[in-house]
């Protein structure tokens, strides 16, 4: 993903405007950790059914793969293979805002500490 095909401006899910956006935050230079979270479907999202499961509480997510990866990810361009049909959650995640950030911060930390990856 480049910072044209993921920061649009607009405000993200957690209520951020680009005032609170981090410039310098980059998708190249990040392990996609956000390609790990959880991403809960909301009505609207017309996500192919593979692509999907069902928790045990009965929410209706993004499927992962073995390594815990979303599986629309598309792990030999590292890029998302639904971009232009992606769900809404992913559509306002705002690449360099606070959550993004926070996110992050919290795996560099666990990393450095040799703590594994945590699933979202």
């Amino acid at each position: 993903m480049s910072v044209s095909d993921t920061h649009d401006g607009s405000v993200g899910f957690d209520g951020i405007g680009s005032e609170d956006i981090d410039a310098s935050v980059s998708c190249a230079a990040c392990e996609a950790v956000c390609c790990r979270l959880t991403v809960v479907l909301m009505p609207g999202d017309n996500i192919a059914p593979h692509l999907t499961t069902r928790t045990a509480q009965g929410i209706d997510v993004m499927a992962r793969d073995e390594e815990g990866w979303c599986v629309a990810v598309d792990a030999r361009r590292m890029c998302c293979s639904i971009y232009e049909a992606r769900p809404a959650i992913c559509r306002k995640f705002a690449m360099g805002g606070p959550y993004c950030r926070d996110i992050r911060a919290s795996h560099d930390d666990s990393r450095a500490r040799g703590i594994p990856l945590t699933m979202y």
